[in-house]
């Protein structure tokens, strides 16, 4: 047991388990950045429709969210700006979750390894913003699944930078 809390706190530790580490990083990363995306998509820049999960689930839930009445293009638009500022949010506490929990930071001076940081991140989040944008836009999916194919573009990007460019593995 002192072994496993020892592996669950230390950054240096075998790869399996810093991937599983990440994964909760990112979990809780990915959780914030939901939350700020969904709140911005339903109250301050509309991007759900009446048939969009995160709708419905609410309705399940007696929750009332009142989907746009708008066209695919403008809630297109807002699909992506609303990831934007979600993302300058969660990626601040993906890199901090990171640094105090999954990597051993110090490969390069902390401004420059949250530049790196937020430039991967940057890359990665265009990359599936745009995915999640043209999903909306041209297959019409609905906004929570384009989201969902953002996130999973995004996964699989960072681990990689982060693990073999940012930190010291």
């Amino acid at each position: 047991m002192r072994e496993l809390i020892s592996m669950l706190t230390s950054t240096d530790t075998h790869p399996i388990i810093q991937f599983i580490k990440y994964g909760i990083a990112g979990g809780f990363a990915t959780t914030v950045h939901m939350f700020i995306f969904f709140l911005m998509a339903w109250k301050i820049c509309p991007a759900l429709t009446a048939k969009d999960p995160f709708v419905r689930l609410f309705q399940k839930l007696k929750i009332e969210i009142p989907p746009s009445d708008i066209d695919d293009k403008k809630r297109s638009n807002h699909m992506m700006f609303n990831n934007f500022v979600a993302f300058m949010f969660s990626n601040f506490v993906a890199y901090i979750i990171n640094i105090l929990w999954v990597f051993e930071s110090g490969k390069h001076t902390w401004y420059v390894e949250l530049g790196m940081f937020y430039a991967v991140s940057g890359i990665s989040m265009f990359i599936g913003t745009a995915l999640g944008g043209a999903l909306v836009r041209w297959a019409r999916i609905a906004t929570t699944y384009a989201f969902i194919a953002n996130i999973v573009t995004s996964v699989m990007i960072n681990y990689v930078c982060r693990k073999f460019f940012i930190f010291n593995g």
